[in-house]
């Protein structure tokens, strides 16, 4: 969001953030912690949301005053995505984004066979733990993983081949962004990342980028010429010797 020309302040504000005690506020019924503080929201602003008995405001309240288009869930709350939450995000955003990352599956936060029931095939998931395709309505849904594999491996290989002195948050916010070019969730069912299976060229594209990003930053000062080719060459490759009975 700061890319496209938000501040970091405006960017922090489209997010509700919740804790063990509900929305972070200036009020919060706990102890905010130095990394919670930037998004707690200011008690003035939802002075008139509904608290329950110890002053929490609740997710599916904040789902309904935010209109949120998003859930993006660590809570390791199984369950905690409910139907009603879901169905309501469903109501103002046309693909609601539903990211249950909690694992393993036990503390899943919804089950992506009800994500995609509830929001009638509509939502755009990633869940943190692997789960098979939904068959809905006829077609076949992708559920993607929201895996780390994903960026590590394309990280330490750009920083590897680039030499980079350092590992910046640019760096970091172009691997990701090479990650989300890769994704394609326009068709009934398509996954919105790629699957693991296909990890060497997410990698390669994930390397480039951040050995650009790095190179642009003067954190590297190896030239880009070739680049392509000097990454797939990096790469480890798992060759084996035939061992054969005598």
């Amino acid at each position: 969001m700061i890319a496209e020309g938000l501040s970091p302040g405006e960017a922090t504000a489209r997010f509700y953030a919740l804790g063990s005690k509900g929305l972070l506020t200036t009020d919060y019924p706990g102890t905010l912690r130095d990394f919670q503080v930037p998004y707690a929201r200011p008690a003035a602003e939802v002075a008139s949301w509904p608290r329950d008995a110890d002053g929490r405001i609740g997710l599916a309240e904040v789902v309904t005053r935010s209109r949120a288009t998003m859930l993006i869930g660590t809570s390791t709350q199984p369950g905690a995505f409910t139907e009603q939450i879901v169905r309501e995000m469903a109501t103002h955003a046309e693909r609601p984004v539903v990211m249950p990352l909690s694992n393993p599956t036990s503390h899943s936060e919804a089950q992506a066979a009800d994500l995609i029931a509830w929001t009638e095939g509509r939502a755009l998931i990633a869940t943190g733990s692997p789960f098979p395709p939904v068959t809905y309505r006829g077609v076949e849904y992708q559920v993607a993983q929201a895996n780390n594999a994903l960026i590590f491996p394309g990280l330490g290989l750009g920083v590897t081949v680039s030499r980079a002195r350092r590992v910046s948050d640019g760096m970091l916010v172009a691997a990701a962004d090479a990650l989300a070019g890769l994704s394609d969730a326009a068709a009934p069912g398509a996954a919105v990342l790629p699957p693991v299976t296909s990890l060497r060229d997410v990698s390669a594209a994930v390397a480039e980028a951040v050995a650009r990003a790095a190179r642009a930053e003067g954190l590297s000062d190896v030239p880009l010429d070739g680049l392509a080719e000097r990454v797939r060459a990096a790469m480890w490759e798992p060759a084996y010797p035939a061992v054969e009975a005598i």
